[in-house]
């Protein structure tokens, strides 16, 4: 196949915000859908949600016990018990009760609605009556005098209707999901689920588990990317491998119905680089970054495309520094990348005109490199180890065990 020309490499590198800036630009505003709540476990509320019912909806009982007033028992002592007679039974789940006689108690249940005239619930250790499962009796023993309101949860002293429960932006996990059923919510409005398509290229590539023809490696970008797309909250609804075919890739992404493309491979300054050949709309750069210089970013019709390098170390950095802010800002989320501030746990060179992502793994508490030959991009293999990626800034061009460093939290937290 005779190589397609295309836009020359850049040789002025651009700085690492200056992409970030036209990759985030790709994002348009979430669309908002309103969904059944069930439905809705790790989606991105969209709007603010208040309180439909007050928590809890009605006066009930925090214990199981016996409901009573307080003047018919003010005097109980284990000594000295105050008996009374049972006039009914509240198992939880039932409607109001009767209101409740002076000189009587009443049976109920944890949950169970709190009858008027009742003034606070004797716990049942409290009496002479057997906890379990067992009917209640014609008469209890009260051992003990309850303070007012001992045991009763008050309607909506949790929240009233109208309270603020959940804010927008906010991901929709299983608490959250509970205090919104509890305050009478079924449906919510949530953005969608960014519905992504991956693409690996290069005629090189076979499938993983295949044997292997001469010149030929395994697909590791596909499975790689299609891994940390589910990480950070959006689904892959397409994948492809594509060889050094500009026609064939051009194809595949116009046919596919999705809400971003990220791509691995075929970028760089070599006679085959198909993304560059097949996709010329989009803007590339090499950007003054170690791994993953050569970057490109843009629209293929009307869907934002993501072009990323083809070395799986620069595929896994890539991925975290530009394309997980965009998936963030598609769900409806703040872009910013985790960060957090940590020392270096060794020493290791950095080269002084670009920014470096180290990456490293937690080793009490400081950042260690999972690699003895530090940020090269093939090294696939570390890639299990890694938990983040110590950003080493352009003019450093060498870092000391102690050196205060920024780290992009890729898995999990300091150690």
């Amino acid at each position: 196949m005779e190589p397609v020309r295309s836009r020359p490499v850049e040789t002025a590198p651009v700085e690492i915000a200056d992409h970030r800036r036209l990759v985030m630009s790709l994002a348009p505003e979430p669309a908002v859908v309103e969904m059944p709540l069930e439905r809705c476990l790790g989606l991105v509320s969209a709007r603010p949600l208040t309180a439909r019912l007050a928590v809890p909806p009605f006066t009930n009982s925090a214990m199981d016990g016996f409901a009573v007033r307080l003047e018919d028992v003010r005097d109980a002592t284990p000594g000295h018990p105050v008996r009374l007679p049972v006039a009914g039974d509240i198992p939880a789940g039932s409607p109001a009760a009767e209101p409740l006689e002076a000189g009587t108690a009443m049976r109920i249940m944890t949950g169970a609605p709190m009858p008027v005239g009742a003034d606070a619930v004797v716990k049942v250790e409290q009496t002479d009556h057997a906890p379990g499962i067992t009917s209640p009796p014609a008469e209890v023993a009260i051992f003990e005098a309850p303070e007012p309101g001992a045991n009763v949860r008050r309607c909506g002293e949790d929240l009233q209707i109208g309270d603020p429960v959940l804010e927008a932006g906010r991901v929709l996990d299983g608490p959250c999901l509970a205090a919104a059923a509890s305050v009478g919510h079924g449906l919510l409005a949530v953005r969608p689920t960014p519905r992504i398509g991956v693409i690996s290229t290069g005629s090189e590539l076979s499938g993983a588990g295949q044997e292997l023809a001469a010149g030929s490696i395994p697909d590791s970008n596909g499975v790689l990317l299609a891994g940390l797309v589910a990480d950070a909250g959006a689904v892959v609804t397409e994948q492809a491998r594509v060889p050094d075919d500009p026609a064939r890739l051009r194809e595949v992404i116009t046919g596919w119905d999705v809400d971003l493309v990220i791509t691995a491979g075929g970028i760089s300054a070599g006679a085959y680089e198909v993304v560059r050949q097949g996709l010329p709309e989009l803007t590339f750069h090499k950007v003054a970054q170690q791994p993953g210089g050569p970057q490109g970013a843009g629209v293929v019709g009307a869907t934002p495309v993501i072009a990323l390098p083809g070395n799986p170390v620069s595929v896994y950095v890539s991925f975290h520094v530009y394309a997980r802010p965009l998936i963030a800002a598609l769900r409806g989320l703040a872009a910013e990348p985790p960060m957090v501030r940590a020392g270096a746990g060794a020493a290791w060179r950095s080269p002084a005109a670009k920014t470096q992502f180290m990456p490293v793994r937690w080793e009490d508490g400081t950042a260690v490199p999972v690699h003895r030959l530090g940020s090269k991009s093939h090294l696939v293999a570390s890639l299990p180890l890694v938990e983040g990626l110590a950003v080493v800034p352009a003019g450093v061009d060498a870092v000391a065990p102690g050196d205060a460093l920024d780290v992009l939290v890729t898995r999990g937290g300091i150690q």
